[in-house]
């Protein structure tokens, strides 16, 4: 089995990629499993910069391939915000619950005609030796006005989806990873790589 390794201290990322990735034939290495206890700054300006960021910084570290991510809510009418500040929406020290009760607040005037937002993840997969693989991929829906489902994690519990009447987190761990950014995401790098691992 093909080693790789995915440069994440999430643990909800990190059980979706390794599930993703374990069906193309990966076995998945954290930095947990690693050992690794470095908070990676993120510095860049956008989802590319940071996944990169992510994924040249571990591969020099331990020269093996590494997939990163970088992932985000963006909300039309709050002009693309969270954006790349989405875990951190509320504050650097806050958690899920408060970056949610912020986003509802500062919706809280806009009605349901015009909360469009979507999810964005970049993968950035670094192989030793020089090779880069950049993709993007989102999944599109509305911020609902209330938390709804208990799955999941980060903003799903208001991220509707019209098509399905759920919010991310009312969704089983399959259904989800039939239509969620990372997903989507997955599959496009899993095009890309070809014979490069």
């Amino acid at each position: 089995m093909k080693r790789i390794i995915f440069a994440t201290h999430n643990a909800g990322k990190a059980q979706e990629l390794s599930c993703l990735m374990g069906e193309y034939g990966y076995e998945v290495l954290t930095l947990k499993d690693l050992g690794y206890e470095i908070d990676i700054k993120e510095t860049g300006g956008t989802f590319e910069e940071n996944a990169l960021i992510k994924a040249r910084l571990i591969a020099d570290e331990f020269k093996l391939a590494v997939a990163a991510d970088d992932s985000g809510l963006e909300v039309d009418a709050l002009n693309g915000a969270p954006g790349i500040y989405s875990a951190r929406y509320a504050g650097e020290d806050k958690c899920d619950s408060e970056n949610i009760k912020k986003l509802l607040l500062d919706l809280s005037d806009i009605p349901k005609n015009e909360r469009s937002a979507r999810f964005v993840c970049v993968l950035a997969l670094f192989i030793p030796g020089g090779d880069e693989i950049v993709v993007r991929a989102t999944c599109e829906g509305e911020i609902s006005f209330a938390p709804a489902g208990a799955g999941g994690f980060g903003y799903d519990s208001v991220f509707y989806l019209p098509s399905l009447d759920k919010t991310m987190a009312q969704l089983t761990s399959e259904e989800k990873n039939l239509i969620s950014h990372r997903a989507k995401a997955m599959k496009k790098l899993e095009e890309r790589i070809g014979d490069k691992l």
